[in-house]
Parts: structure tokens; sequence; C-alpha cells
């Protein structure tokens, strides 16, 4: 059953702190150029010199203690503007598909920013507007929802996860070891020729002989060199179990001890340094498991119902539930989740975090037979009713785990060629001006996405080592 006022809490927590810490270093970035002007233009979208001088200054604002890790200018200004390009075409096509936000939902996800930080909505936005204008937060915040939203289209169109990988995953399963992996990435583009192959191969042989010689570390060489959208965090990807890496790699990881660099790898993006920074033991990082049973009544908030409206509806649903109105009966009749409601509202067992953190503390504070007050989800308003709580089974959790971590997996795989295939139809033309010295390029120059990027290299790093 598909329940559809899942909280966007947990799809977009992650990359909206993000955006809040991202937009309290853009101080001074706003007077960077008197005059604006387009750097690209992307379809029918254009990229500002504003909009990029503030995402470098972003950028040399996070390194400051760490400068000599990024490229030299000209190629930290292409990189960045390459993913402000990125960013145009994946909103342009959320848009396309269908895919539409409304200022509530800017609202919602600007609430649950601020909440994460411990701070009210007045108070983050008088900490935002010290660097930024309100308006550019909000326009901010409505691209990383729509990029998110594209992906989880992307997702449940293209990703499957069958049983028996799952069963695989589990029966190779020898411990619970998390490992904290970084990776550098030179691209290739699919259908490669042999020359395409051979100087890529040669390109990521002698970034690895400057590691190998201690000429540049791996992080500094993953900002200045690798094509992978971590390219600009040094290449981290944080903790991963060997379910969320790809086979590939996994056997090899297995072997590896902390600080050795890997590769190069040949995988399906292209060819692959993977650093091991450290490993873990995450089996003690397992929470229990424990699972409600409920039923609950939706007043949606949507472009047909405005939220005073909904809110008005379930504070009246509310007073008769308080007047002795048979919760059951009373959600057959007027809830608005059309997937429960002739079901009496019933959700069955799930886990506590299944709709979203609210959701889950809202049922957590009551005891079997108790009935919330009215709260606000990104699907709409609810009134809760626990029937019960379990504690549930371990290894169906893990099984749940392990199905969302491979998804995880091939979504990454499956996304990143949707990337490359999306920037290649598109038509990208680019109007950067040159630093002092070198040579412009005509202002109708359209970047070629197949060619290999400028490389700051001195001529190719020797692929021997040597």
């Amino acid at each position: 059953m598909t329940h559809r006022f899942v909280s966007a809490g947990r799809r977009f927590a992650g990359t909206l702190a993000i955006a809040l810490s991202l937009a309290a270093t853009l101080a001074h970035a706003q007077a960077l150029v008197p005059i604006d002007r387009p750097v690209a233009v992307v379809d029918e979208d254009i990229v500002l010199r504003s909009e990029l001088d503030n995402a470098i200054a972003n950028i040399k604002q996070q390194y400051a203690d760490k400068a000599n890790q990024l490229p030299p200018d000209d190629v930290l200004e292409r990189q960045v503007l390459e993913r402000l390009v990125l960013n145009r075409l994946q909103v342009a096509r959320a848009e396309s598909n269908g895919i539409r936000l409304t200022e509530q939902d800017i609202d919602n996800a600007i609430s649950r920013i601020a909440q994460g930080n411990n701070l009210s909505v007045d108070q983050l936005r008088a900490q935002v507007t010290q660097t930024q204008t309100w308006e550019e937060f909000r326009r901010s915040i409505r691209e990383e929802i729509l990029i998110q939203q594209l992906r989880q289209s992307f997702a449940q169109g293209r990703i499957s996860v069958s049983e028996a990988e799952v069963d695989a995953a589990v029966a190779s399963e020898a411990n619970n070891t998390q490992y904290h992996l970084a990776n550098l990435l030179v691209a290739l583009p699919d259908g490669a020729t042999p020359e395409q192959i051979a100087t890529a191969q040669q390109k990521i042989e002698g970034i690895k002989a400057m590691i190998d010689k201690g000429e540049m570390d791996f992080s500094a060489a993953a900002v200045r060199y690798s094509e992978a959208q971590n390219a600009l965090e040094g290449g981290d990807l944080g903790f991963r179990g060997l379910d969320e890496i790809p086979p590939t790699f996994a056997n090899m990881i297995r072997q590896m001890e902390p600080g050795q660099v890997m590769g190069p790898v040949r995988g399906p993006s292209g060819f692959q340094l993977v650093k091991l920074i450290e490993s873990k033991d995450a089996t003690g990082d397992a929470p229990r498991v424990i699972e409600f049973h409920a039923r609950h009544i939706l007043a949606r908030v949507d472009d047909k119902h405005p939220d005073n409206v909904a809110r008005q509806r379930i504070d009246t649903l509310a007073a008769r539930l308080a007047g002795g109105a048979d919760f059951e009966t009373l959600a057959k009749a007027e809830s608005e989740d059309e997937v429960t409601k002739a079901q009496g509202g019933d959700l069955g067992w799930f886990a506590s975090d299944r709709y979203g953190t609210t959701f889950g503390s809202q049922i957590a504070t009551l005891a079997d037979g108790g009935v919330s007050k009215p709260f606000r989800t990104d699907a709409g308003y609810h009134i809760v009713q626990r029937v019960g709580m379990r504690e549930g089974a371990a290894d169906q959790s893990r099984r749940t785990q392990m199905r969302e971590a491979i998804g995880r997996r091939k979504l990454e795989d499956e996304y990143a060629r949707f990337l490359r295939e999306m920037r290649g139809e598109a038509f990208v033309e680019v109007r950067l001006t040159p630093v002092a010295g070198e040579q412009a390029a005509p202002d109708d120059t359209i970047v070629d996405p197949t060619a290999a990027p400028a490389d700051p290299l001195p001529a190719t790093p020797p692929a021997n080592g040597g």
C-alpha cells in the first residue's frame, strides 16, 4: 500500500541543512561584480555572473584554511559553472516532468531547517539575510527540493531491487563494517573511443602517481581533477556498508588499510581512484526497531485545499472526537487520505520513522488508544490514534536497510549516466572572460560535454610515476 503523506523531512533534511550552511558563507559575495551579465546560456535559461561569483566565493570560504587544495581560479570557475549548469538542467527537467511546488511546500522546508538548527523561522531569516536576500534563499531551497524530487521520480521509474538481490546481500554479509571512502573520477562518455579511453587512463595514472609520491594529497587531487559530483567536497563519500558499494570495488575495499588508495579501476562512469579513510564496526549503531499500529485522519493541504481551510476542518474534526465521535467511523467519512479512508484510516504496522520524525514523535507520546491533537506534515493536518506498539523484527529491518542501500547504489550509477545524457543533449553556451594571458574563446563556443576538461596538470602527469 502506498501512503501519500510521507514526510519530506527525511527526504530533504540533509540537502536543506547544507543549503543553510552554505548561505552563511556568502558574505561580501554580493559586491563582487558591479554589473551583472550572463556567463552561460543553458537551453532557454541563463547563469549570471553574480551567481557564479557567489558560488565561487562560497567554495573559497569553505576552503579558507586549506586554500592550497583548490585548483587555479580559472579551473575552479569552470568546475563551479558546470555544477550550476547541471542544477539548471535538473530544475528545468523537473518542471517539464510536471513536478510542482507550492509556496507552502517551501515554507514547510524552511520550517524544518529552522527546527533542525534550533531556531525559529524569524531567527533563521535574520541570520540568512545578513548575507543574501530572503528571496534568493527561498529560490535555492526550491531548486534543492525540485532536484531531490526529480531524483526520486527517476528512481521510481528505473531503479528496482529484487528479493534475490537482497537475499544475496544478506547471505554475503559477514559483519557490519562501515567504510569511510573518498573517490576521484576521470569520466568517460558512453561509447568512448579507444583514444578517449587511453587518454583518460593516462590522466588518472598520472594523478595516482602524484598522490603516491606525496606531491598532492587525495582530497586536493579530487577537488582539482575529479569529474564526479562530489569533487568540490574532496571526493568524500561518507561511511558506507559493503552493500552500498559497487561489486567492482567491494572485494578490494575489504582488503584495504586506512589511508590506502586503490586504482585506477574502470567502472560504469569511467576510471576511478578510491581511498579508504577509516572503517568502523557499526554493530552497535543499529537502533532498536519500534513499530506502531495507528489510524489517522488527514485534512489535505495542496493547491485545491488552502492551509487555513484545512486547519479549520481538522479543528472541527478534533472537536467531534473530543465530543465522543468514533475515530474509525469519522475517518471513513471525513479523511482525505484516499488510500486509508475506506479502512477507517488504518495504517497497519510501521516503523516509527516510516512517515517522518514529526509523525513518529506524535505517536510515540500517546498511550494505546490515545488520540493526538492536530499536527502538520507536508501532506496537511493529521489527527492520529495509536492502536498498539511492538518491537519489530530485526532481521526484517535489516533486509529493508539492505534493499534501500542497494537501491541507492544503483541510483548513483544510473543518475550519473542520466546527467551525462541530459548534459550532452542540452544547448550550453559558455561566456566566461578568460584570465589574463589566456586566449579568449569565441562567445558562441559550445562546450562539448564529452571532451576532456581543461587540466591544470603540467602537460600530462607521468603515467609511470617516474
